[in-house]
């Protein structure tokens, strides 16, 4: 087929436009986005065998500073001329209201989703990642409240968990650290307790790389969980309300373009 492209005008349409190049035999689906619409993108391509190719244009570009493209466009377009087709699972998040939508990167509930909640557009454009730093300023008046999560086994009580796929996080930080888009399984991080300077300390040593090893945190694998108590939620950084959810794994979902050295 020819190249075609199309301009997004409205929130879902990257993933209507993904989904129909899927159907009409499309032999690759480029996105010059950020995360969002790269997610969106995914949700159309999910279940289909076209591969899903991702050059960075948004605030945090998780996906591409995760596979290594970087967030400069020059150099990221010359990466993805080498890099190769491999299938992957993706994370599944099915919210009370029955809403059901795949993501590549993380999702998020209680803390950095109430963040995420709170972000001016406006500022977000004039600012880029300073309005995520100062909604998060703003958190540290009042307490946070309990979010319930639940696994077969164990039930948790904490102010933040975050279900990730990838080490990377806003970018240029990390707190899945074990975390791998090729492995089968979310890397689980709970942080414990209500107190906002609790978390001034987790995030010091996010900062720092040494968040894995603080009080208050743990960390596990997952192939599922439930958000039993209703709290705010973020998919791959764009809010998606507050309520209860289930997350899940969904092997061998998507085909996506990876650098050879990607591990």
């Amino acid at each position: 087929m020819n190249p075609r492209l199309f301009a997004t005008d409205s929130a879902g349409h990257a993933t209507e436009l993904a989904r129909d190049a899927a159907e009409r035999g499309a032999d690759l689906v480029l996105v010059l986005g950020g995360d969002g619409t790269v997610n969106e993108a995914a949700n159309g391509l999910a279940g289909s065998d076209v591969p899903l190719g991702v050059l960075p244009a948004g605030t945090a570009n998780v996906l591409a500073m995760e596979l290594g493209l970087g967030s400069r466009l020059e150099r990221a377009a010359e990466t993805l001329t080498k890099c190769q087709p491999r299938r992957i699972a993706l994370g599944r998040i099915t919210t009370a209201d029955g809403a059901s939508r795949y993501f590549l990167c993380m999702a998020g509930a209680g803390l950095d989703a109430k963040i995420v909640s709170e972000i001016r557009p406006g500022l977000k454009e004039r600012t880029g990642k300073l309005a995520y730093w100062a909604a998060g300023l703003s958190q540290f008046a009042s307490r946070l409240e309990p979010v319930e999560v639940r696994l077969p086994t164990e039930t948790f009580q904490c102010g933040f968990v975050l279900a990730s796929r990838v080490r990377n996080y806003g970018g240029d930080l990390e707190i899945a650290s074990g975390a791998s888009l090729l492995r089968k399984d979310f890397e689980l991080v709970l942080f414990e307790g209500a107190n906002p300077l609790r978390y001034a300390w987790y995030m010091l040593g996010v900062g720092l790389r040494r968040v894995q090893g603080m009080q208050g945190v743990r960390t596990m694998p997952a192939l599922c969980f439930e958000i039993a108590s209703p709290t705010h939620l973020q998919v791959d950084g764009e809010y998606a309300g507050r309520q209860t959810a289930r997350l899940e794994i969904a092997p061998d979902a998507l085909t996506l373009l990876t650098p050879p050295g990607y591990r």
